[in-house]
């Protein structure tokens, strides 16, 4: 039992990346993780334990995101998922890099249940089709159709873009500089053209109900917010779902999430996460 408890927390933050990576919500993925311990406990696992917890995983979080889907289809406003902010110990939790970014997670909400499923398992994870296949209950050729399908939806929608981490921080820097400041002019410059902004506030506070687009509108959008509600908070530096960004700051508590996509040295998306349910987790 201690051999298999061992075991089990060796695996635990690869499990965790697998379930959120599915689902989107870090708290929902630690539930299914849990979930998949006791199963594995209760039937005695030996042999490749790894394999069994990475398929039951991946079997519990599709359950769990087909019945999440309901609710995400009545969500007031932008849907984002909870963010993965590295703490002072980075043993605390779970980080990830930038394949598992906010924006990525934004385009995989447009895809089916088990689309998402094998593209997270296969593409981002490395899974092999006949694993994918097990996990998701369809033979390895359907898996390997839908990760194509899934791959051509993401691609056309969130194209990767080769990004030095050092360029990345800068613009969000400058961003910060600017933003902190309400400084139309100076947000403008930082924004790309034909930035896109998302807040999700899940009707719990003040957010924009739709995508604002394009630099003039959105650095308006971000005066507008920071003249009327957070002339007080500070941005702080942090590495969210494993890249640079920024968390907002008011009277100790953080009351938004910023995650962003760089190209070319200027902003091209931003995510702000602001719905108080999805920052409880945040130290």
């Amino acid at each position: 039992m201690n051999d298999l408890a061992t075991g089990f927390d060796v695996l635990r933050p690869r499990l965790v990346r697998v379930a959120y990576g599915v689902l989107g919500d870090l708290a929902e993925a630690e539930d299914v993780v849990q979930e998949a311990w006791l199963r594995m406990w209760r039937a005695g696992v030996d042999g490749d334990v790894e394999g069994w917890l990475v398929v039951t995983v991946s079997r519990l979080a599709l359950d769990v995101l087909k019945s999440a889907r309901h609710r995400r289809e009545r969500y007031v406003g932008p849907w984002l998922p909870e963010p993965v902010v590295t703490a002072p110990d980075p043993a605390d939790r779970v980080t990830l890099d930038e394949s598992m970014s906010l924006a990525l997670h934004v385009v995989l909400e447009s895809l089916s249940p088990a689309e998402r499923t094998v593209f997270v398992l296969h593409d981002v994870f490395g899974m092999a089709f006949t694993e994918v296949a097990e996990a998701v209950g369809r033979t390895p050729e359907a898996c390997r159709q839908l990760a194509s399908r899934a791959r051509r939806h993401v691609r056309a929608r969130a194209p990767r873009f080769d990004v030095d981490e050092a360029e990345h921080r800068r613009a969000v820097a400058l961003f910060a500089e600017a933003a902190s400041g309400a400084d139309l002019a100076r947000l403008v410059d930082v924004l790309d053209p034909d930035v896109v902004l998302r807040t999700d506030g899940g009707g719990r506070v003040r957010a924009a109900r739709n995508p604002v687009t394009g630099a003039g509108r959105v650095a308006r959008f971000l005066v507008g917010v920071r003249t009327k509600f957070a002339a007080t908070s500070v941005f702080v530096p942090a590495v969210v779902n494993g890249a640079p960004g920024l968390l907002r700051v008011l009277d100790g508590t953080v009351t938004g999430v910023f995650g962003f996509t760089v190209l070319d040295g200027r902003i091209r998306e931003i995510d702000i996460q602001l719905n108080p349910e999805k920052l409880r987790s945040l130290p």
